[in-house]
């Protein structure tokens, strides 16, 4: 089963490679995410060299379908965040390399 890493978990690790304390590194992470969302807020693009990219995207007004019913109903307009990643990071997630770190879908 996958584990989820948390924001905890991220400031933990980056104090164990950095040698910074734990507060300070927690600190920064919650400063770059503050940072990052605030961009996001402007619906500008985050580019994050060799991870990827965080862009705003509208999605229009579309009728959805209850699957287990089969209703349909109205999805109203909203704005979305969708994250692309980096040729770098897809080739680091290819099938060769994490054979079963990686759930298969369905």
């Amino acid at each position: 089963m996958n584990e989820t890493f948390t924001r905890a978990r991220l400031s933990e690790a980056a104090s164990r490679r950095t040698g910074i304390n734990k507060t300070d590194t927690a600190a920064i992470c919650d400063a770059m995410f503050d940072l990052i969302g605030d961009v996001l807020m402007r619906a500008e693009t985050v580019k994050l060299t060799a991870f990827g990219s965080l862009q705003v995207r509208s999605r229009a007004e579309r009728v959805g379908r209850n699957p287990r019913t089969g209703t349909e109903h109205k999805i109203s307009p909203r704005h979305t965040v969708v994250f692309t990643p980096s040729a770098q990071l897809r080739d680091l997630l290819n099938p060769e390399a994490l054979p079963d770190k990686i759930s298969k879908s369905a």
